[in-house]
């Protein structure tokens, strides 16, 4: 399999569905603003969206994906099957029952994860509702992720990739067209947040069946590979938490803030979503599975390479996506979600945290690449104790950057991305320490290069973008044209530069 093809592949359809989440959050931003209504919703959503990533995603594919992969190397397909079974229905009846509780609670949540929310006010009333609507949304991704698992370690990336746009399809079609027919139009994002689980989960079965993988309901414990992956579970749970905990602190700290500061930070945190998604998580996806697969059969020196390989591609197109989202912070914030109830004063808001935001791309999404190093190898508690570190001096920063130096919704962003940063050199030091990961000669040529082509990049940027006030009285189609000018031909300049540095395609490609 050709890795860069994958890459390209997964890369594109996250792309896809990065594009309709920015068509939706700017729907949101043209009829609901920032205000009330999407901090609440934002509230709402949040928590089971942690949750997923917590149950679903995150602890669950780090402990089931090395597994599984060691399976289908060494075990019959049977056994493989029978393993995916007493999984996916283990996991299953263990995140239903955190839904329906979830429902039943949902005040209690709130009331713990959003403090500055005063019960019994409109705001706290409507977060509950929404949170009711919203909390089973954890269940149909727990299956979700069961499933991506299995067709991502048989090198099927397409279907998985694919997924996330039914969310942002079924959010959109139910914003426009079934808004305007409920009591309170924004319980229709809820609903199609609902809805868009539900279609995630069906969209899974013709895969799974085509491979012989789809799971049947049966429970057991004294299965050996359960029991395997129950054991890593628990400290990947923890190490999941501590991301996730870190997040609804932030969320906490934000509730205190002046209202639409959690909508502010959101907005930000769609935009980070694109080279997150589209070369962040694209490149964690398909690296889990091979290095896993190389893990298992000891093959230590493709493992080494392979992971240079992610690094070297994520600092040849993450750092110009930073450099660029610094840059032009104000004119993409103001192209995508200023119109109707969406301010300049919000363009300008929403600007400063993507400029924190930005500091910590590029350490956001070495996390991505070096902690899946770790997990292939069913080493979770060393990521654990760097992310327990990394929550540590979140936490502190918050504290400084809010109520000394105050800064606000962007310190939190700020914060966030200054502990990345740590985090991505200690699992960085640690693969050093354990010889699991030896760079590949050149990298001091490769880093000169790379900072030359920036130069010229960002020259090209600073003198076609023009004033920022222009771009908070212009029109939307102007902006647009013109943003698109400037990115064009910040990238062009970029990969010219590049091309004329020396690089080729052809150099990045990698079979394994």
């Amino acid at each position: 399999m050709n890795l860069l093809k994958a890459l390209a592949t997964v890369s594109g359809l996250t792309f896809l569905s990065r594009i309709l989440g920015l068509i939706r959050e700017t729907l949101i931003a043209n009829y609901f603003g920032a205000g009330m209504l999407t901090d609440a919703f934002n509230v709402a959503f949040r928590l089971p969206n942690l949750l997923r990533r917590l149950f679903a995603e995150g602890a669950f594919s780090q402990a089931f994906v090395p597994i599984i992969a060691e399976y289908k190397s060494r075990r019959s397909p049977d056994e493989t099957h029978e393993l995916v079974s007493h999984v996916a229905s283990m996991l299953g009846l263990v995140v239903f029952v955190v839904s329906v509780l979830g429902v039943i609670g949902a005040p209690w949540v709130i009331r713990a994860t959003a403090s500055g929310f005063s019960p019994g006010t409109d705001k706290f009333e409507l977060t509950v509702a929404l949170t009711r609507i919203t909390f089973p949304y954890i269940f149909f991704q727990a299956m979700v992720a069961v499933s991506a698992g299995i067709l991502n370690t048989w090198n099927r990336f397409s279907i998985p990739a694919f997924t996330p746009t039914l969310l942002n399809v079924s959010s959109i079609l139910m914003m426009v067209f079934a808004a305007p027919y409920f009591e309170r139009p924004v319980d229709a994002l809820a609903w199609g947040a609902f809805i868009g689980g539900v279609l995630q989960m069906v969209i899974q079965i013709p895969a799974l069946a085509r491979i012989g993988m789809l799971p049947r309901f049966s429970i057991s414990l004294a299965d050996p590979g359960v029991r395997r992956i129950l054991k890593i579970m628990l400290p990947a749970t923890l190490g999941v938490s501590v991301a996730q905990v870190s997040l609804l602190i932030n969320q906490s700290f934000g509730s205190w803030l002046p209202t639409g500061s959690i909508s502010w930070l959101n907005y930000a945190d769609r935009l980070m979503e694109f080279p997150m998604g589209i070369l962040g998580a694209a490149l964690g996806t398909i690296l889990l599975p091979n290095l896993s697969k190389m893990k298992a059969s000891n093959d230590t020196q493709g493992f080494s390479a392979t992971l240079d390989w992610g690094l070297r591609v994520a600092c040849l197109l993450t750092a110009p996506a930073a450099l660029g989202m610094m840059i032009l912070a104000v004119p993409l914030a103001s192209t995508l979600f200023q119109r109707g109830a969406f301010g300049s004063a919000d363009t300008l808001q929403t600007q400063h945290a993507l400029l924190a935001y930005s500091i910590g791309l590029l350490g956001l999404i070495f996390v991505k690449i070096l902690a899946p190093a770790f997990y292939s190898r069913q080493d979770i508690r060393t990521p654990l104790k760097y992310a327990l570190i990394s929550l540590t001096a979140t936490q502190l920063m918050n504290l400084l950057f809010i109520f000394v130096l105050d800064l606000r919704h962007a310190g939190l962003a700020l914060s966030i991305s200054l502990a990345a940063s740590l985090n991505a050199l200690l699992l960085y030091r640690g693969l050093r320490q354990r010889n699991a990961y030896s760079p590949l000669s050149g990298w001091g040529s490769f880093a000169g290069k790379l900072v030359l082509a920036l130069s010229v990049m960002g020259g090209v940027l600073y003198l076609t973008m023009g004033s920022e006030a222009g771009w908070l009285d212009s029109t939307t189609l102007w902006r647009i044209l013109h943003l698109s000018g400037v990115m064009g031909a910040g990238g062009c300049a970029y990969f010219a530069t590049l091309f004329a540095l020396g690089f080729r395609p052809a150099d990045f490609k990698r079979r394994v």
